[in-house]
């Protein structure tokens, strides 16, 4: 069985590949990437590594040959763009009569109101059509998402947030690519579909935890959105990248990221690692 995962050069793929050498013999393994350059290094260890690019459609025909089960790691960009390379990679797969899809999706991602969730709802549509077995792996949110805020408390700046209480189901990057490992290596997964996601936590909640690991108070500052975007902008955030920001604040306090579930422990045999635990090791990887 050959399995293969894109994305590798990425912070999520990058851990799956290596989640699973631990388990799975190299010559089992490829990779498609758009530069097979920066994964030189996964050559050495005997993986395939193959040059794939979404953008480039004719490449992934190449790509994915041969492959009996596949792991598409959502891109980055704007909704369209991202749903045109989706489309592009589902197709390929359907052509090299790949066995088995899994994709990084997104917490409720056929209900959720988040401006993220076409990308994934047409995405999983698209898989669906294929025929093909899959398993939405829908991701809630990353907590290394939140390293920006935390440096800012470190640097004496209170939690800034214009969440409300909305809760989130924070979990480690580490924790959603080791449970994307166990579905392409493990058996029974077929037409599944995994709400990944930690216990629901408002920033309030998340503010107290880091306020325990550094021994001090640190106040969360609760604004509008306009206010946040003000903030964010003066703090050089790229005007672009603003309005992204705004909009998770936003979704957060609607509710978007509430899905209780306790699928990483079908997935890993364990709860995902705890938040304190979690983010004491984003705060010492700070600090180090």
């Amino acid at each position: 069985m050959k399995i293969l995962v894109t994305g590798v050069t990425g912070k999520l793929g990058s851990i799956v590949i290596e989640t699973l050498l631990e388990t799975v013999p190299a010559e089992n393994l490829a990779v498609s990437v758009r530069n097979p350059e920066k994964a030189e290094s996964l050559r050495a260890r005997g993986v395939d590594v193959r040059h794939g690019d979404f953008d480039q459609p004719e490449t992934l025909d190449k790509a994915f040959a041969g492959i009996d089960r596949i792991l598409i790691v959502s891109t980055d960009g704007d909704n369209d763009t991202r749903i045109r390379q989706h489309s592009a990679a589902v197709a390929a797969a359907q052509r090299a009569n790949v066995g088995f899809i899994a994709y990084t999706s997104l917490g409720n991602a056929s209900e959720n109101t988040i401006f993220l969730a076409p990308v994934h709802r047409a995405t999983e549509e698209a898989i669906i059509n294929t025929g093909i077995p899959y398993s939405f792996l829908r991701n809630n949110w990353y907590l290394e998402n939140e390293t920006s805020s935390i440096q800012a408390v470190l640097g004496g700046a209170p939690w800034l947030t214009s969440a409300g209480s909305g809760k989130v189901g924070w979990a480690t990057r580490r924790d959603y690519a080791r449970a994307a490992a166990a579905v392409l290596s493990g058996e029974g997964h077929e037409n599944t579909v995994y709400e990944l996601s930690g216990k629901l936590t408002s920033q309030e909640e998340l503010a107290s935890m880091l306020a325990g690991i550094l021994g001090r108070e640190v106040p969360v500052q609760q604004v509008d959105d306009a206010t946040y975007a003000s903030i964010m902008s003066g703090a050089g955030v790229p005007e672009p990248f603003v309005p992204f920001l705004v909009g998770i604040q936003s979704a957060i306090r609607d509710g978007a990221l509430e899905v209780e579930s306790d699928d990483f422990v079908k997935l890993l045999g364990r709860p995902n690692t705890p938040l304190d635990e979690a983010l004491r090791q984003i705060v010492n990887e700070i600090q180090s």
